[in-house]
């Protein structure tokens, strides 16, 4: 498993989480466009991630 996807997936977490502190459009429902870019990014990452240790032989 590349330590890099695992590293790249946890730093979209942070950057979302940092994003979602300080905004004040986002919710739990609804982001403005960068709050967008940030949880797409990180369901993306999340989603290759989880993908790839459930098909590790």
């Amino acid at each position: 498993m590349p330590e890099g996807l695992y590293q790249r997936y946890q730093a979209a977490h942070r950057a979302h989480q940092a994003h979602r502190t300080h905004c004040t459009h986002c919710t739990d429902r609804t982001r403005c466009p960068a709050g967008e870019r940030l949880w797409s990014a990180f369901e993306r990452l999340q989603d290759t991630y989880l993908n790839r240790l459930k098909n590790r032989p």
